[in-house]
């Protein structure tokens, strides 16, 4: 029979550890507080539409206070006054000066050698003196002829007296019967055509002299026409010589010396050192706030100047519209065409204004939301925006004071209602 090991068994008795019930005990309770305390925002994360790394966000805090409207832009020193000269005429080109000269107004800049219109003021100008020489041939002519006109009708109206005398004195003849009564009538026919060829001499004197008046005044007319065509000949010669319409300095040459160009061709440009004035490119968003008169601030080389906008062009070029600022009083001296410098322009000025970062959830919303952030969870909330500035948007509806929202990077929410951000 084999024995076991029955006999020597025993029951071991084991008593309880209440330290490690207690930590038990404890951890549950503090896992059920954490539970309670941490179940509002698991339930928002667990709503929430998605989840989106803050490194790819941008935030920013609603803020309340001044609110300047400006823009700040890069503008270049230009010419207000810098006219392009034109050949007025083709022909073959004489530079007299070279780029960057100095020139004064009236100075002679350019020759253009144009043989044909030479050739054709000579010409009218012959043609001028043939007309001159006829309209004073028309002036003899026609004196000539009034005199003629005024000598037969002289010769009619002694005739006429001649016939009258006779008549009168034929008639008394009759009364003593010295004369038959046919000699009477002889002398009254005389006198009545006596008096008709009186009467055609008065008459073709006064339309006679209509007529040479009638010539001579086209003789005039005719002269005078061709007189001022040489003088718009004489013009066109004399603008063969280009002059520099204003005090300043030779720009850029467009033509090489001795070419032959077309009329109306690019010859040169002057620029007018004088009043210079700052060309800016401001964004489209901004051009429409942006007025003539409007005053700023030009800043380069260590030196700050007012400005005033004297121009804004009316056309959009890439987004952006140019506009110009005159300087307020004397234009600097040190100044360089083409010169960059700084430009600011003061649009609105206010205080007590609620506002908030400029970023691309204004240009992605149209300003009709932002996304609120509150406890890592993003919330999509309606929003009214105002006016905006360079670096701040003005907010008029749906936030407060002190509101973190994401000002850029929304487009990764999708439109989402509620987005969770993982740090």
């Amino acid at each position: 029979m084999i024995r076991d090991t029955s006999a020597t068994d025993r029951l071991v008795e084991v008593k309880p550890d209440r330290r490690r019930q207690l930590i038990l005990l404890g951890s549950g309770v503090i896992a059920l507080v954490l539970l309670v305390w941490l179940a509002p925002g698991i339930g928002r994360l667990f709503s929430a539409s998605g989840s989106v790394s803050s490194s790819r966000l941008s935030f920013a805090t609603v803020e309340r206070g001044l609110f300047v409207r400006d823009i700040a832009a890069e503008g270049k020193v230009v010419a207000a006054v810098s006219p392009t000269l034109y050949a007025a005429s083709g022909g073959a080109v004489t530079l007299k000066v070279h780029a960057g000269d100095t020139v004064k107004k009236g100075q002679v800049l350019a020759t253009i050698d144009s043989p044909e219109l030479t050739n054709k003021l000579a010409q009218e100008e012959s043609n001028a003196d043939a007309m001159e020489v006829d309209y004073q041939r028309a002036q003899i002519d026609a004196r000539k002829q009034r005199s003629a006109l005024q000598k037969a009708f002289d010769n009619a109206q002694i005739d006429q007296q001649t016939a009258q005398r006779d008549l009168e004195r034929y008639q008394k003849a009759f009364k003593l019967g010295a004369v038959p009564q046919m000699d009477v009538d002889r002398a009254q026919d005389a006198l009545d055509k006596a008096e008709i060829t009186a009467q055609h001499a008065r008459s073709d004197l006064g339309m006679d002299n209509a007529s040479l008046n009638f010539n001579i005044q086209s003789k005039k007319l005719a002269h005078e026409r061709q007189l001022l065509l040489v003088a718009d000949l004489k013009r066109q010669v004399d603008d063969l010589d280009v002059r520099s319409p204003v005090d300043g300095q030779v720009g850029q040459l467009f033509v090489a010396e001795r070419a032959t160009v077309a009329k109306d061709a690019q010859l040169l440009s002057v620029i007018d050192l004088s009043a210079l004035q700052v060309e800016m490119q401001v964004p489209e968003s901004f051009a429409r706030d942006l007025g003539i008169g409007m005053t700023g601030e030009i800043s380069g080389n260590g030196h700050v100047w007012k400005g005033i906008v004297s121009a804004i062009s009316p056309e959009v070029v890439n987004g952006e519209v140019a506009a110009r600022l005159r300087f307020e009083g004397d234009t600097p001296k040190q100044l360089r065409q083409n010169q960059r410098l700084s430009v600011r322009v003061l649009l609105d000025r206010r205080d007590n204004v609620l506002t908030v970062q400029r970023g691309s959830f204004v240009d992605e919303s149209g300003g009709g939301y932002a996304y609120v952030v509150h406890d890592g969870i993003a919330t999509k909330t309606p929003i009214r925006v105002g006016a905006s500035s360079i670096d701040k948007v003005e907010i008029l509806q749906g936030l407060k004071q002190g509101d973190r929202i994401v000002i850029s990077g929304t487009d990764n929410f999708k439109g989402a209602a509620t987005v969770a951000i993982s740090n």
